[in-house]
């Protein structure tokens, strides 16, 4: 490495620093990345409706509310703010490298004889007396420039690579927002499913008593043998068997919700504690086309960044193959008093110049590794946009078929409701065995239970289908780190 002075040459080589390494990144087309144009399954073709809000669709007040708390308090939304605040630093910390560094300092010193620093005197009465001779004190003053020319633009990839990440990390945030979102409201139905599921249970549990009571009276009467009376006994014991059950179920989602919404998992035990039913949202949702996914979805956009940030880290390693160039200067002022300090001023500017001649292939290879990097970050960016193409088409499906089974349940339970009340009725006027009653209730026990569960399916699909289309935030936005509490939003 070379000191030398600033030279004309120099400063032309900083006017043509503008210059960049490496590949500048291109958005890869849909085509690129097997986007079909139209879904495979049944999903209508009408423009894509507002996302940003799909739990009002709900109309449950409740839902809405536990909703908005999870925005406000989730950790797992917490630590990933945390995590856009790095990302954003980093951006601030590979800024810093493209203005100059500069650095003063400042002293004080004082000197002190360490021998023959005294001398005698003798006075006009005979004494002799010894005086000190005193040190030195001197000043100084420095400041220091430095600066390292990008002429690669290995700098400028180094800040087009912390962008891409800065902005990917704020898609990642929203990612797991609207994550938040679909959890909570998935548990808040799946609460209310198993609510729905304890009164069926206690109702039929009503029915097995009477219908215990009913053989009891039978057999008394000598009507008929002890096997209906240990039937009966058998079929109401395993009913309240399930009940314990369904109870350790609904206290495990209410539980999940009060950690979801940042509390300890009995916060929201008196506010579920009412009996509501299972939340229904509208029949269909308008899907778009596929396309619009990848405007939507949050991981595609962040997947899509990161691609960006690969790709600017070719340049960056590219750079190191070139000579590096950094200038910088010094002023220095320095005196033994200090009001005269800055009589004197020297100062001195210097260039270095520095290239690595051999390396034993080091620097190639890391060229060649970010290369490969940026290959895998699109294979990532690729796989993200068609495993959500998938999601979304499955969400479709599971919401339609959901759908057909709650009309098939509806039928069973009108036509298990009706054999039901024939049966006990019949059996009351001794017209049937108690086996046959039995049969009746279950069937209807079954279709009550299957209409619950079809209601939940349909529910949970469609919050399934809400955050595969990559509803819950706003993707007219790049998420940033808030200035105030609350969820990134920014531009």
């Amino acid at each position: 490495m070379a000191n030398r002075p600033l030279t004309p040459s120099i400063l032309l080589a900083l006017s043509l620093s503008a210059c960049a390494v490496g590949p500048d990144y291109h958005p890869r087309p849909a085509s690129e990345l097997g986007v079909p144009d139209g879904w495979s399954v049944s999903a209508g073709q009408k423009a894509r409706e507002d996302l940003s809000q799909w739990w009002t669709r709900f109309d449950d007040p409740m839902l809405a509310s536990l909703v908005q708390r999870a925005q406000a308090a989730n950790l797992d939304v917490a630590q990933a703010v945390a995590r856009l605040r790095q990302a954003r630093e980093s951006l601030v910390q590979q800024r810093a490298n493209l203005v100059p560094s500069l650095s003063v300092s400042g002293g004080v010193s004082r000197s002190e004889p360490l021998r023959g620093g005294s001398s005698t005197t003798t006075l006009p009465d005979g004494t002799v007396t010894s005086f000190s001779q005193g040190g030195a004190t001197s000043f100084s003053l420095g400041a220091d420039a430095n600066y390292q020319v990008d002429l690669f633009g290995g700098v400028r990839r180094g800040v087009e690579g912390a962008r891409a990440s800065y902005a990917a990390s704020g898609y990642d945030l929203a990612t797991v927002l609207i994550s938040a979102e679909a959890e909570t409201a998935r548990n808040y139905v799946l609460a209310r499913v198993v609510q729905a599921q304890i009164a069926n249970a206690r109702d039929s549990l009503g029915i097995a008593d009477e219908n215990l009571q009913i053989a009891g009276w039978r057999l008394q009467a000598g009507l008929v043998s002890s096997l209906d009376q240990e039937q009966a006994r058998a079929s109401r014991a395993q009913l309240a068997a399930s009940i314990p059950t369904l109870e350790a179920s609904y206290n495990g989602y209410v539980a999940r919700l009060g950690v979801l919404t940042g509390q300890a998992p009995g916060a929201l035990k008196a506010e579920m504690e009412a009996v509501k039913p299972i939340p229904a949202g509208p029949a269909s949702v308008a899907a778009g086309i596929p396309a619009d996914t990848l405007r939507q979805r949050p991981d595609v956009r962040a997947a899509e960044r990161n691609l960006a940030a690969a790709t600017a880290n070719i340049g960056v390693a590219a750079a190191q193959l070139y000579p590096q160039l950094s200038i910088g200067g010094s002023i220095d002022a320095g005196s033994t008093a200090l009001a005269s300090i800055f009589d004197v001023i020297t100062g001195r500017l210097f260039a270095n110049i520095a290239q690595t001649l051999f390396d034993g292939g080091r620097r190639a290879s890391q060229v060649r590794s970010a290369e490969a990097a940026a290959d895998g970050g699109f294979l990532a960016y690729k796989s993200t946009v068609l495993t959500s193409l998938e999601d979304v088409e499955n969400a479709i499906v599971a919401l339609q078929t959901a759908q057909r089974r709650q009309q098939e349940f509806a039928v069973a339970l009108e036509a298990s409701s009706n054999q039901a009340l024939l049966a006990r009725m019949q059996y009351r006027s001794g017209l049937t065995d108690f086996t046959t009653l039995n049969q009746a209730e279950s069937a209807l026990i079954s279709a009550r239970n299957g209409v619950v569960s079809a209601r939940s399916d349909a529910a949970t699909a469609l919050i399934q289908l809400y955050q595969a289309l990559g509803g819950g935030w706003d993707p007219s936005v790049t998420p940033t780190v808030p200035t105030t509490g609350g969820t990134a939003n920014g531009n």
